[in-house]
């Protein structure tokens, strides 16, 4: 125990659920902002079944999404025996399974943030910009991204505390193995399970909720920031 009264493996379940928070978080930004942007703008056959399958995550049970994840990016699944056999890839039973089923369960938050903040913004802004010779990749760099910004933020931090509060979809995918894929709500399931391990888990949830606690401030702060340099008055 440390001064904290935190054990080591405690430190490891925690140090693990930051790091695959942060990486499923990083990683599925710039899909949520290409997503979102189409079903933002977008005008195509098929929108709404896009739609729904981003969504599908928040209505099939976690368990469900992490059998799916298991068939599909296990060693003897399509897309996981190809990653494996010529990238050496590994999802299934890895902390960067981990990190995949948290980043698929979170997507729908961040792509509706975003979607809602690309909808906000103003066209005749993007409009002039048009007119005035910039390309749309330059006026989405330079006008629709920056405007979007605190979605965007919203959209990761959200992203980031599902992550770290997800269980039924990773246990499902990449089991529970003590530093490689226990995360912090794992490792809280664990101590349920055992004799005595009830002050475990009371400190375990006391960190989450501080965690979760300082992400949802830096939010605010980070969209205040946001606001005012688009808004500076």
């Amino acid at each position: 125990m440390d001064a904290l009264g935190l054990s080591n493996d405690e430190w490891t379940a925690i140090l693990l659920s930051l790091r695959v928070s942060v990486v499923a978080m990083l990683a599925s930004l710039p899909f949520g902002i290409g997503v979102a942007l189409l079903l933002a703008r977008g005008r195509f056959w098929g929108k709404s079944i896009l739609n729904g399958v981003v969504h599908l995550p928040l209505i099939l049970p976690p368990v469900v999404t992490g059998f799916i994840l298991l068939i599909l990016f296990g060693r003897r699944g399509p897309i996981g025996s190809f990653l494996d056999q010529y990238f050496g890839i590994v999802f299934s039973f890895r902390w960067t399974g981990a990190a995949l089923a948290c980043a698929v369960m979170a997507f729908p938050l961040m792509v509706r943030s975003i979607r809602l903040s690309i909808e906000a913004v103003d066209r005749k802004l993007e409009e002039a910009a048009g007119t005035l010779g910039a390309s749309p990749f330059w006026v989405f760099m330079t006008i629709t991204l920056p405007l979007t910004l605190p979605g965007i933020i919203a959209g990761m931090i959200l992203s980031f505390a599902k992550a770290m509060g997800e269980f039924g979809a990773t246990i499902t995918f990449v089991s529970n193995i003590p530093g490689e894929t226990q995360t912090i709500s794992s490792a809280i399931y664990s101590f349920t399970q055992v004799p005595g391990g009830d002050a475990g888990a009371l400190r375990l949830t006391l960190v989450a909720a501080a965690i979760s606690m300082v992400a949802l401030l830096a939010s605010e702060f980070l969209s205040r920031i946001a606001g005012r340099r688009i808004d500076p008055e």
